[in-house]
């Protein structure tokens, strides 16, 4: 790769060696997304594939990559193990990562939020062709990685049943009826030491994006406006509570802290988006 100063981005070079980890459960799941990517990423570079069956072997094939670019071909959990691990290791400063995303379009709405594209051959060419755009870390002091949304409290996603007659019944009675309001809890919320809210005033909940080197905080108060904020480290704690950072429920915790690195990884994507 080399620096492209007049635009400020990270150029991909042609001669780049590249490990391409395929994750199992997209080997599993889609195995002739599987097999564009690899005759895509095979036929522009000089690429060592990867089978690992598990998460274990997939974490050791990254750890011995080498001078090699990491292309991970898989869906959002498999690019999040990528970037915790490189960054419990402290090496997502080196370098760049590569997706090309394979799996439901629920378990990619962190790699397209992201930028990376959709179709499996566009995103394995980008590989190939792309620029490395930097992108910010929400790090939380557990040592745990956030890629895009932080929600608090993380409500479980509801699975819809299978339709019967009985479900159609009860579908039927929602409708006529209000919906039940979003149960309140009691948080204290700090951004940058200032306080957004406090375990008196119940909230309905808080999100929180990292962008421009900052969190944009948002607190939604239940019987007041929202309030907003942008900070670098952002501070909730109060009664158990659960969290959803990129679809994925955590807790319950008690307190929690996050902080936000800027440009602390990069990934490649096409040049008109990096």
């Amino acid at each position: 790769m080399h620096k492209d100063a007049t635009r400020g981005r990270t150029e991909v070079s042609d001669h780049d060696q590249l490990l391409v980890i395929v994750d199992p459960v997209a080997r599993r799941n889609d195995g002739e997304s599987v097999r564009i990517a690899k005759d895509v990423l095979s036929a522009g570079a000089e690429a060592k594939i990867c089978l690992p069956d598990g998460p274990e072997e997939f974490c050791r094939a990254l750890a011995r990559r080498g001078s090699r670019r990491p292309v991970v071909l898989g869906d959002d959990r498999a690019l999040l193990r990528t970037v915790a691990l490189l960054h419990r290791e402290r090496e997502l400063a080196e370098g760049a990562l590569s997706l090309v995303p394979i799996g439901a379009p629920d378990d990619l709405a962190v790699a397209h939020a992201l930028g990376v594209p959709r179709s499996t051959p566009t995103a394995a060419r980008t590989v190939l062709h792309g620029a490395v755009r930097r992108l910010d870390l929400l790090v939380d002091d557990s040592d745990g990685v956030v890629l895009g949304d932080l929600l608090v409290p993380g409500l479980p996603v509801l699975v819809p049943a299978a339709p019967s007659v009985w479900g159609t019944c009860r579908s039927l009675v929602r409708t006529l009826v209000r919906p039940a309001p979003v149960a309140a809890t009691r948080l204290r919320v700090e951004a940058d030491g200032v306080l957004l809210a406090d375990v008196d005033t119940p909230v309905e909940g808080l999100s929180v994006r990292s962008t421009g080197g900052t969190a944009e905080v948002t607190v939604r108060p239940s019987a007041a406006p929202p309030r907003r904020a942008t900070a670098r480290t952002l501070t909730v704690s109060g009664p158990d509570f659960r969290y959803r950072a990129d679809g994925r429920l955590t807790g319950p915790v008690r307190r929690r802290t996050w902080t936000v690195r800027a440009g602390a990884w990069g990934l490649t994507l096409p040049r008109d988006a990096a």
